[in-house]
């Protein structure tokens, strides 16, 4: 579940598009992030659930969320509105056993038609006034929500899992709160996609409230609940953000994407040099997505959104909407690690809408699913393709080999550091294809590399054994199976 796509293309390089507009998109979306910002401090301290009631914190959030969407994209931004005005009417006139199905094709259309028509029709290329980010976003919501809703009114509860049955919603949603959902100003414009029931505890001043019940505070001498607030870690993302912006400003420029496809690198560099320099310049590809992802984070933070309990050490955390977790990503030591540690809430959508519900080959299926949401460019289906050959092979490496390394630390040790090197080329590898779009360059790309991850990757999964601990159930316990076993 590979996701290498910032939901605004706002920090692509220049090169693929006019100068003066990628400077003009550019300052747009972070003048609208930034006004989020302090409009998101001012709902928190001015429109709080103790002052305001729920339906004036719904219709502010979403006022000013279709205020930043207009100001960033102007016309284009009817998009939004109508594919929200479309589900809408599937969510109040069509049955719960077929809403989730209706909403899903119709949201994945419409998106699908205007990726294609952007591109290829109106020759927009990556673009003059990118909409498609924001209507990303909206589209994850507007699934999620039918498939909860689903999972509400249309199915037993011990069909559940135990994750389905806590996010079911169970009355469906007013139109201001199916508005205030999609539309709200702090995940409009860069996310990143949350849970209607989350959202709906918030606004109505519940979010901190529950998660805080679940923590004994007696027995840490508190005579009632404490109140968190966000401040440290809204300052924590913000001081992240800046130095994403410092990197994005010095290293992304530096070895920008283009260099892939310059004749040094192609014909006379060595193969070594190439991975390198591979690795060097994806390295350089990713400040853009920390910053955006951080901003929008510390945007939902300073709202007083994103809570999500207490941590191990007994600190109040809020990474409950975080789209990635940057240490884990630098030293991830698998494929798997890396990409549940990238965007972070996509790839919870993929697994909540498609991997688990899903009857065949889950992996093939939510690799596509991802590739559709993103976009027609052809790149994204090269990394999409290597991605699931890469995951099964990876996996299949790791079944057979990495019980011999447990035995002592230092076999661990040397496991870690050469699984960490292995990742970061084949993240490099895999994803080159996305930020380079077309399909000339990637060919030539992969040539210049003689392939060699495909053809690896091949060999693991044609000549090793599949082990038997490599097929986990996918399908998540369902109640009834989790009171079965407490019975037991």
């Amino acid at each position: 579940m590979l996701e290498w796509k910032i939901p605004h293309e706002a920090f692509l390089d220049d090169e693929s598009q006019g100068a003066d507009t990628g400077i003009g998109v550019k300052v747009n979306f972070v003048a609208c992030q930034l006004f989020a910002l302090l409009a998101a401090f001012w709902f928190r301290i001015y429109l709080s659930p103790g002052k305001t009631s729920p339906d004036v914190r719904h219709a502010f959030a979403t006022i000013f969320g279709i205020y930043f969407v207009i100001f960033c994209f102007g016309w284009y931004s009817v998009h939004l509105f109508v594919l929200v005005l479309m589900c809408y009417g599937i969510m109040v006139t069509a049955s719960v056993s077929n809403i989730h199905r209706y909403s899903f094709f119709v949201a994945m259309g419409y998106l699908t038609i205007c990726h294609i028509s952007r591109i290829y029709i109106f020759h927009y290329g990556i673009l003059t006034t990118d909409f498609s980010g924001p209507l990303m976003i909206v589209t994850q919501k507007i699934i999620a929500l039918a498939f909860q809703v689903h999972d509400g009114l249309g199915r037993r509860a011990e069909d559940l899992s135990v994750e389905q049955h806590r996010l079911a919603v169970k009355v469906k949603p007013s139109f201001l709160e199916y508005l205030s959902y999609l539309l709200n100003f702090m995940s409009v414009i860069a996310g990143p996609c949350n849970n209607f029931k989350d959202y709906v505890d918030f606004i109505e001043g519940r979010h901190i409230h529950m998660k805080l019940l679940e923590v004994n505070w007696k027995q840490k001498g508190f005579h009632s609940l404490p109140e968190p607030s966000p401040m440290g870690a809204v300052i924590h993302k913000l001081c992240m953000t800046l130095v994403s912006l410092l990197l994005f400003l010095t290293l992304t420029t530096t070895f920008p994407v283009t260099c892939l496809v310059d004749d040094w690198f192609v014909h006379k560099a060595n193969f070594l040099t190439r991975l390198c320099y591979l690795y060097v310049v994806m390295q350089a590809s990713k400040p853009k997505y920390y910053f955006a992802w951080t901003l929008a984070d510390a945007v939902n933070n300073a709202a007083g959104f994103g809570f999500s309990g207490v941590d191990k050490n007994g600190n109040f955390s809020w990474d409950l909407l975080s789209n990635l977790n940057i240490w884990k990503i630098e030293t991830a030591t698998s494929f798997k690690m890396y990409l549940e540690n990238w965007n972070i809430q996509t790839a919870t959508w993929l697994k909540r809408v498609c991997y688990e519900r899903v009857p065949w080959y889950p992996t093939m299926l939510t690799f596509i699913l991802s590739a559709l949401w993103h976009g027609v460019y052809p790149g994204y289906y090269f990394t999409f393709l290597t991605g699931t050959l890469v995951t099964i092979a990876a996996r299949t490496m790791r079944n057979n080999y990495r019980h011999y390394f447990l035995s002592s630390k230092a076999l661990k040790l040397v496991y870690d550091v050469v699984t960490w090197a292995v990742t970061q080329l084949a993240v490099s590898y895999t994803v080159a294809p996305f930020v380079m779009l077309a399909v000339e360059p990637t060919i030539s790309l992969y040539k210049s590399m003689y392939f060699y991850l495909h053809i690896i990757s091949l060999l693991i999964i044609l000549f090793l054994p599949i082990k038997p601990q490599a097929h986990i159930q996918k399908q998540p316990q369902t109640l009834n199976s989790v009171n079965e076993k407490k019975k037991d």
